[in-house]
């Protein structure tokens, strides 16, 4: 088996950092960059991409709302069309810099409450979904499975990435649980290998309520901005290794692009 091991980095701002970024790269195969929005910077955004190419890890494009006091886990109400403007606006200053490294931008993800929202409605999935194909028709949108944003994607014929959120939980609809509710976020380590052991061996997942639920993923994600969360990605790797399995780049694992 063959799957991508994915995390979320370049989340500082400024003299600010969030994560080990360097240590996950050296474990990851890809990695979600914040574009300026919810975090990050320009010279964290290139110095993101440029420890990535050195490491052959392949690099998207993470947007979110413009809330860098909330990390972007805020909602914001504003007029779709908007919304879209701000995903290109991100993507296209993330593939600037990628482009001036000499590397490209292989895949977008939809960071926190954006993502959350888009997941949850059509109505807004389809203009932010339309700006990714507007944008590049080649980038791969990494998605939790069962979502709004995926179904968006195969309308304008995208290729997606399902991603295994390995700290989250799930409700038994197969959508990410609020962050606000208790046991939202998985902690506990044994817990996490848990979930990545039954996905791996069974192809399911438990969900908050104990259901399990048949989930196709390409991807398992980590978030980079956790306690112990490199520790963590290591032992996760081995897990897959371990398994049988093998950690490959995310565009290895979708097809051929258009």
């Amino acid at each position: 088996m063959e799957i991508d091991l994915n995390a979320d980095l370049g989340e500082g701002f400024g003299p600010y950092r969030m994560g080990e970024d360097e240590a996950m790269l050296d474990i990851v195969s890809s990695a979600n960059v914040a574009c300026g929005y919810h975090a990050g910077d320009p010279v964290i955004m290139d110095r993101t991409v440029r420890m990535a190419k050195q490491r052959g890890i392949e690099v998207g494009a993470h947007v979110g709302f413009p809330d860098l006091l909330g990390f972007g886990r805020r909602q914001i109400q504003a007029d779709p069309q908007e919304l879209a403007n701000y995903v290109i606006y991100q993507m296209g200053a993330l593939a600037g810099i990628a482009t001036a490294a000499g590397y490209r931008v292989t895949h977008m993800s939809f960071h926190g409450a954006l993502g959350n929202m888009a997941a949850a409605s059509y109505e807004l999935a389809e203009p932010l979904v339309r700006a990714v194909a507007d944008f590049d028709r080649d980038l791969i949108v990494s998605v939790s499975t069962n979502t709004q944003i995926e179904r968006a994607a195969q309308r304008f014929g995208l290729r997606v990435a399902n991603t295994f959120l390995a700290d989250r939980a799930y409700d038994d609809e197969g959508a990410l649980v609020s962050r606000q509710l208790a046991g939202a976020v998985i902690k506990d380590r044994e817990a996490v290998l848990a979930r990545v052991r039954m996905l791996l061996t069974q192809g399911e997942i438990l969900t908050i309520t104990g259901k399990r639920l048949k989930v196709a993923a390409q991807s398992i994600l980590l978030h980079g901005d956790t306690p112990g969360a490199v520790d963590l990605a290591r032992t996760v790797r081995a897990e897959i290794e371990r398994a049988g399995g093998r950690v490959t780049p995310v565009s290895q694992l979708v097809g051929a692009p258009h």
